[in-house]
């Protein structure tokens, strides 16, 4: 975590006056962004630890899986809305987002109109518009948090994308979400890949919108799936996605989120091995200009024996109140033997005034793997990379440019959709200029 303030304040205790609104040094209290922000919350104050004691007990809702007192298992899990307690940002899993900004996804009906979803998609993909009734919905993801499960009690329709059985897709299903408006909104898309498939979905957000999203990936044995979630939203856009996936034997996973526009957004993406032999790969690319709050929380859960995973998300920050915020969880579970995971988090600061939050999780149940690590860092210019260009005749900023475009660059890469990497080239050489500016 590293907070870059344009003054000196006395380490372990609050500063008088925050560089960015509602932030300590410690990033631990954000009030009073959260604070009182939700009417509807009682005078209770929530206990130490919250995500232990009630929230580790069994569920009747298929939730409370996990183990009493762990950080991570012990989650509250279920369908219903009611069975989650208002929010008032002092949750472990809320205590980085400004809930005032979050415009109602956390405390009002979402009976607004939900983003139009337009589907392009090769020979052999089936693309369904279905009711909540239908048997897919639910075999992927159960709700984790009071916004996902706000969404799910409230979407009136989902969109169900299949990969048959053995079919090798020969281009990417693009499934473009048009915001619909400002009134707040939920969103259900279910993705499944059948068994021994392989297709690349992007799911590709824009225009102006307030919406609790939840996305369903299925990746059943053998079956190859890439899911690339872009968010280039209007500038006013407040998003909160939770993007669960299930990974089935010997399936090859990658998921791939692009956080560039919008006010707020918030992506929690989660997978979990139910079968051996699988590998997961989970990348991220961010960048966060003055006053957007970019968000990622993930979760990767080894509960099988045999499987692989990787996540490296990269962020870039510029501008007064920019803030990113990344939080990665993975879980090795006792009977996840012979697992082999690492995950990455690496944040570039461009000016004064941004603030960029890392937290890696690690818990191990098992000694019996094959490795497993986690890094973070956030920092500015390495100044030998500059000075080694500068020698070389490059002037400053076309040096800063092409150290960010080369850091940010290894993310693009790994999407394998030549016209969606040369959107995203452009778009992050458009943030650049705006710090030349």
């Amino acid at each position: 975590m590293t907070d870059i303030t344009t003054e000196k304040a006395r380490i372990g205790a609050p500063s008088a006056q925050p560089f960015i609104n509602g932030f300590t040094e410690e990033g631990e209290n954000l009030s009073p962004v959260n604070t009182g922000t939700n009417t509807s919350t009682t005078s209770e104050q929530p206990s130490a630890g919250p995500l232990a004691g009630a929230s580790a007990k069994s569920h009747s809702h298929g939730g409370g899986v996990g183990i009493p007192d762990s950080s991570r298992a012990g989650r509250l899990t279920s369908y219903k809305l009611a069975d989650f307690k208002p929010l008032n940002g002092l949750e472990e899993d809320w205590r980085f987002t400004p809930l005032k900004r979050l415009r109602g996804l956390h405390t009002e009906v979402l009976s607004g109109a939900a983003p139009a979803v337009s589907v392009t998609a090769p020979a052999g993909v089936v693309v369904e518009t279905v009711g909540r009734d239908d048997k897919r919905i639910g075999q992927a993801a159960i709700p984790e948090d009071l916004v996902s499960a706000n969404a799910w009690e409230n979407f009136a329709e989902a969109t169900v994308v299949t990969v048959p059985a053995e079919l090798q897709a020969d281009s990417e299903v693009s499934v473009l979400i048009t915001g619909a408006g400002e009134a707040p909104s939920a969103q259900h898309i279910v993705i499944v890949a059948e068994r021994f498939s392989k297709a690349v979905v992007v799911l590709d957000h824009q225009g102006s919108a307030v919406v609790s999203e939840n996305v369903e990936i299925i990746v059943e044995d053998g079956a190859e799936l890439t899911v690339v979630s872009l968010q280039e939203w209007a500038d006013n856009a407040v998003h909160a996605s939770s993007q669960q996936a299930k990974i089935g034997r010997d399936a090859k996973f990658k998921h791939i989120v692009v956080s560039l526009g919008g006010d707020l957004v918030r992506v929690t993406p989660s997978t979990r091995f139910t079968a051996p032999g699988a590998d997961v790969e989970m990348f991220g690319l961010y960048f966060a200009d003055a006053g957007q709050h970019l968000e990622q929380r993930l979760f990767v859960d080894h509960a099988v024996a045999n499987c692989k995973s990787r996540v490296l998300y990269k962020g870039a920050l510029q501008g007064r109140n920019a803030h990113s915020v990344w939080v990665g969880d993975v879980l090795i579970r006792k009977e996840a033997e012979g697992t082999d995971t690492y995950e990455a988090n690496r944040n570039l600061v461009l000016t004064d005034g941004a603030r960029a939050d890392s937290v890696p999780n690690l818990e191990i149940e098992t000694g019996l793997i094959e490795g497993a690590g986690h890094a973070s860092a956030t920092g500015r210019f390495d100044d030998e990379h500059l000075f080694y260009l500068m020698a070389r005749g490059i002037p400053e900023k076309v040096a800063r440019r092409l150290v960010v475009r080369g850091f940010l660059n290894e993310i693009i890469q790994q999407i394998k959709v030549p016209a969606i990497e040369e959107r995203l080239t452009a778009a992050v050489e458009r943030e650049l200029a705006a710090t030349d500016n």
